[in-house]
């Protein structure tokens, strides 16, 4: 969706990467069988993520192997069918639909038409999967309704915005007992990271287009990096905190990097104004 939320590939043991790549690879063939050839076009990193958070801790990672669905020809270890995978699949495309719904509401023609004509496309399997989440579906409903509100107010209370979509990320995690409670402090933290880091992303961008930014409305038109980032790593410390409470069996050094190391990477690539040709590589790039 947003592609922030990746690990810091050249530090991880190459254990750790080809779990990575069997999840990103699991993910794309759980959204294929649930809902059919389009669906794998929403695979993302940032949803990579929630699947590792939220598999049941193991002692040691087994993979499977299945067949590539850009190459059917070819197969590859992928991690099995699990209820993570099948959450991380369900919610990407309720969170896809939406964002594309309110793409329609707040982009230029053209853009607004690609969405409409997307979202068209995407509705049958976004019917489908808000029937298995309907709390998720309400909860993003509700946050981008409430986000759209404090757009056209011109809100200038930078915490409000982010808190409306950190909630929406919070909601993607069951919040049962202490692992739930783990999980939603993560989430919650992650999703604030991830709202600010957009904004700052496109701070240029909307300031030309005229559209309503949560630091520009904050800090003024240029913003204020210092103020911001302080922020922002005041998140990324309690996400690491509570990483530290949670189990995670054999997938805690993957997401200890992707937390450490590949956020704050990624904050500084958006600061520096390098993201944008970094987030067109391929992690996997270099192959192993």
């Amino acid at each position: 969706m947003f592609g922030y939320v990746r690990p810091l590939q050249p530090e991880l043991k190459c254990k750790d990467f080809d779990l990575y790549r069997a999840t990103y690879c699991g993910l794309c063939r759980c959204l294929r069988r649930r809902y059919g050839l389009v669906a794998p076009m929403l695979l993302n990193y940032d949803f990579t993520f929630l699947a590792l958070l939220l598999w049941e801790p193991e002692e040691r990672f087994v993979p499977c192997r299945g067949r590539c669905h850009a190459n059917p020809l070819l197969k590859k270890p992928m991690c099995p069918d699990s209820e993570a995978l099948k959450l991380a699949a369900d919610e990407s495309v309720v969170l896809a639909w939406w964002k594309l719904r309110d793409s329609v509401e707040d982009e230029g023609f053209w853009k607004r038409l690609a969405a409409r004509g997307a979202s068209w496309i995407l509705k049958p399997s976004y019917k489908k999967a808000a029937r298995r989440r309907p709390d998720f579906d309400r909860t993003v409903r509700d946050c981008l309704e409430e986000l759209a509100v404090l757009e056209r107010e011109g809100c200038p209370s930078l915490d409000r915005a982010a808190d409306t979509f950190a909630r929406l990320i919070q909601s993607a995690a069951p919040a049962e007992g202490e692992r739930g409670r783990i999980l939603a402090q993560l989430l919650y933290h992650l999703g604030r990271w991830i709202y600010l880091t957009d904004a700052r992303d496109d701070l240029i961008e909307d300031r030309l287009s005229g559209r309503y930014n949560p630091v520009a409305a904050r800090y003024g038109p240029d913003g204020d990096d210092e103020a911001l980032r302080l922020t922002m790593d005041h998140s990324l410390e309690l996400m690491g905190a509570a990483l530290q409470l949670g189990d995670f069996g054999c997938r805690l050094p993957l997401l200890e990097n992707i937390v450490y190391l590949g956020l704050p990477l990624v904050e500084k690539a958006v600061f520096e104004g390098s993201w944008r040709e970094i987030n067109k590589q391929k992690i996997w790039r270099i192959d192993r």
